[in-house]
């Protein structure tokens, strides 16, 4: 089996993923997938953050906007939650852009809007 950065910590939120997907199905609101996995990852005794600011760095100054992930896991991987008909490069380049203000190396990308809970892993 492959072996690759952050493999254990991954793996669990995934399984957590579809713990909640397999419960509530597709349809929901992304609010709902995360209130669902917010109290998972409780049970779980997973540390996170839910919507966790992050600057964004420009030269010698920190622009006036910035992002909130939907979950940060672990203290270092960005969890980014849709529930939408099918992903597409526009969320992946969303992930990246929060991997890059976050200075974490990896990122979740999961949709609850299909038929199967569908994820990638997106590296910075």
């Amino acid at each position: 089996m492959e072996e690759f950065y952050l493999k254990e910590e991954t793996y669990k939120i995934i399984g957590l993923c579809m713990e909640v997907h397999k419960i509530l199905g597709k349809g929901h609101s992304e609010n709902i997938y995360a209130d669902a996995l917010e109290y998972e990852f409780k049970c779980n005794s997973i540390p996170y953050e839910r919507e966790k600011k992050y600057n964004i760095e420009y030269k010698d100054i920190i622009l006036p906007r910035y992002y909130f992930s939907d979950f940060t896991v672990f203290g270092t991987i960005i969890l980014e939650l849709k529930a939408i008909e099918k992903l597409s490069n526009s969320e992946i380049k969303q992930t990246l852009n929060y991997l890059a203000a976050s200075k974490n190396k990896i990122g979740l990308l999961i949709n609850f809007g299909e038929d199967s809970l569908n994820y990638k892993r997106v590296i910075l």
